[in-house]
């Protein structure tokens, strides 16, 4: 026998890090059911509207592509979320002025009042999620592993 196989699962990182996972997915969904969005169109709005500002300073409104490189997401569901999300008028997508197949993003007041209302929300449920642990060794640990090739 392995030593995984004779200490059990809860000696597993991945184990663990899935049941962590599974558990704060489901405060994401209860914290955002009430604002009417899923936590992907949740990510997607909020990524938005972080970029949208920080694009406002340099006059170029984020790419569809941009937004899905931000968030990490696929480029074609990415493409479906914002698709529902303007519908919502959340946000609107307009064809870039030089290449008509590139989206130019930009939040709407609606959605930029929801993105403000929901990002508060989300972090004050990662407060309270991960309150037992030290924030800042989180963090660190978080950022290594998001940055790790694969």
């Amino acid at each position: 026998m392995t030593s995984a196989e004779t200490v059990g699962p809860d000696a597993s990182a991945g184990y663990l890090l899935w049941r962590t996972t599974l558990r704060w997915q489901r405060v994401m969904t209860a914290t955002l059911r009430p604002l009417g969005l899923t936590h992907v169109q949740f990510v997607l709005l909020a990524s938005v509207w972080w970029l949208a500002g920080q694009a406002r300073r340099s006059g170029e409104r984020p790419s569809q592509r941009q937004v899905a490189d931000h968030a990490g997401t696929d480029v074609m569901m990415t493409s479906q979320v914002l698709r529902a999300l303007e519908a919502l008028d959340l946000v609107s997508r307009t064809a870039d002025t030089s290449d008509a197949r590139i989206k130019r993003l930009d939040v709407t007041p609606r959605g930029a009042a929801l993105a403000r209302r929901s990002v508060s929300r989300v972090e004050k449920a990662d407060r309270d999620f991960f309150a037992a642990v030290d924030s800042e060794t989180l963090l660190a640990t978080l950022r290594s592993l998001a940055a790790a090739p694969g």
